[in-house]
């Protein structure tokens, strides 16, 4: 039942918390009722079994609770009056939507809209948002409270605001959307991945672009993660192997949802306002929509790393460059990029990780070791870890004299998004 609860939390807590939220005018009321919710039902359930509606069970009962605290809080019982006589909200698309756009107030610091809204819209843990931030958990447990403090002190409501907020809002929301898609794309957790929070980040980018159907961007968002939600079947074997683009096999790709991924792009592209999110999209498609492989047009997916770098100057997007530059110019020049970076990314394993494939093309598997060896240790991911044990025994076995495996060593293919991975 723990389990169940869990899987109900990660993939509706965003609907709960928002038909809460919107009522209560009070996030953290939200939350302490949708708590209680939860216990409740875990006393209730395995008993009288689970209802049809688990989650309108949930936000019924978390409604009933929150009444329970009101009336027992004087400063609360005005609300109450305020509130009491409305039926209990049926959590829905607007309420989901309506909670990452409050979370994402321009009142809150970016990070701390992007990391309250990850927490709220996915379910995921204090924990879990810190490895993605790559802070330490105390920080992360910090930033939220304040996050959350903010939204109470300065009565931020959860409603989707009107089209001239756009501006200010929309950036952090398409964020959030990102990294809840990466998150469950490749897992900082103990699993390589987890499929439901990715598509969680697929219908939410969805339901954003239908409701904004004259930004561009989120369209972008969208086309992009169904673009590498298409080729999700096969990017891990039967043993939850990471495999590379260049094996993977593209009959297990959903050509369908790429070609409509594609059209996507498109429309978002002719009304002329290109941003980050519809120009990595471009890079996922020049990959999804190739014959092969080898038909890749590296040239175009190099001039779009460029173009990307001009309005995102990450250096994560200069490495993803580099990779390109591989196939376009050589693996000696993409060397050198990849060197040009190390002030900046020594501590993030995919740039140790492209080096060791560089330099063993380069046939310096002496050095290759090492680097793999370096990346090996700052992998967290169990099937990134593991793709990176791999290529160090291979490393290893030729040193000692013997072939090595093509795939252990071939180079990486820059079609992830740039703030997660540039290798799937």
């Amino acid at each position: 039942m723990a389990e169940l609860l869990d899987r109900i939390w990660r993939t509706d807590a965003a609907g709960m918390l928002g038909a809460l939220s919107r009522r209560l005018g009070d996030f953290d009321r939200a939350e302490e009722a949708l708590s209680d919710a939860l216990a409740e039902a875990l006393k209730r359930w395995p008993d009288e079994g689970v209802p049809d509606s688990p989650t309108g069970w949930l936000v019924t009962t978390g409604w009933r609770k929150a009444l329970d605290r009101l009336r027992r809080d004087a400063v609360g019982r005005e609300k109450m009056a305020r509130v009491a006589a409305e039926a209990p909200p049926e959590p829905g698309a607007d309420d989901r939507l309506a909670m990452i756009f409050g979370c994402c107030h321009p009142d809150l610091a970016e990070p701390a809209r992007v990391a309250l809204t990850l927490y709220a819209a996915s379910g995921l843990s204090t924990a879990e948002i810190a490895a993605a931030f790559l802070v330490p958990l105390p920080t992360m447990a910090q930033r939220l409270s304040r996050a959350k403090r903010q939204l109470r002190e300065r009565g931020i409501r959860f409603e989707v605001p009107p089209p001239d907020e756009y501006v200010d809002r929309l950036p952090a929301v398409l964020a959030v959307i990102y990294l809840v898609f990466n998150e469950g794309y490749l897992s900082s957790g103990r699993s390589a991945q987890r499929r439901e929070l990715a598509r969680e980040g697929v219908e939410l980018a969805r339901q954003l672009a239908e409701l904004l159907p004259r930004e561009p961007e989120a369209a972008g968002l969208a086309a992009l993660l169904e673009l590498h939600h298409a080729r999700a079947d096969a990017r891990f074997d039967s043993w939850g192997r990471i495999v590379l683009l260049d094996q993977q096999d593209r009959r297990l790709w959903d050509k369908a949802a790429i070609e409509r991924a594609a059209l996507r792009l498109r429309a978002a592209v002719r009304q002329g306002r290109t941003g980050p999110y519809q120009l990595q999209a471009g890079i996922a498609a020049l990959h999804a929509l190739a014959a092969s492989y080898e038909a890749t047009n590296w040239a175009d997916v190099r001039a779009l790393y460029d173009r990307l770098y001009a309005v995102d100057p990450s250096p994560v997007v200069l490495l993803n460059r580099a990779v390109a530059t591989r196939f376009v110019v050589g693996p000696a020049p993409a060397l050198d990029e990849v060197d040009a970076l190390g002030d900046r990314l020594a501590g993030y394993h995919l740039w140790h990780a492209a080096r060791a494939d560089l330099l063993a093309t380069l046939d310096r598997p002496a050095e290759a070791l090492t680097a793999a060896e370096r990346a090996l240790e700052l992998a967290t991911n169990p099937a990134e870890r593991e793709l990176m044990s791999r290529r160090v025994g291979e490393l290893r076995r030729r040193l000692r004299g013997r072939r090595p495996s093509v795939t252990a060593i071939r180079g990486s293919s820059p079609d992830e998004p740039p703030a997660r991975s540039s290798r799937q």
